[in-house]
């Protein structure tokens, strides 16, 4: 009989041999960053419509690192949208001071609007 070789690497990946089984080598990277909110839509999302995709990402490692950047993106973009907004629609201190049911109001409709275009943007594309 021949002597099965204790690893092998095949499209990418690494295997080792165990019994009489080639295993995947799986090493998780050392990241430290939160996924976040939006990381954890689009993972969710990945997983249910997009599964060879997901599956790619997990066996190359590069799911939580990929998750977390788009997290710090779509962050990101929330806040330069939300600033730019509330200044077009002169939603200001003032106006909290003021009023601030109408100030709720009108933070509440800008976040709602912004989320949704994120969300058809950057998370569920």
């Amino acid at each position: 009989m021949q002597e099965l070789k204790r690893r092998i690497s095949e499209n990418g990946i690494e295997y080792v041999l165990v019994g009489d089984y080639y295993l995947p080598e799986m090493k998780l990277p050392e990241e430290k960053r939160s996924i976040g909110h939006y990381g954890r839509l689009h993972r969710e999302y990945l997983r249910q419509v997009k599964p060879m995709v997901f599956d790619d990402l997990i066996l190359t490692g590069q799911l939580w690192s990929y998750l977390a950047d788009l997290n710090e993106q779509a962050t990101e973009r929330r806040n330069v949208m939300m600033q730019q907004l509330m200044e077009k629609e002169n939603v200001t201190e003032e106006l909290k001071q003021k009023n601030r049911y109408e100030w709720v109001r009108r933070m509440n409709g800008i976040r709602s609007r912004v989320d949704e275009i994120i969300m058809k943007e950057m998370i569920y594309c």
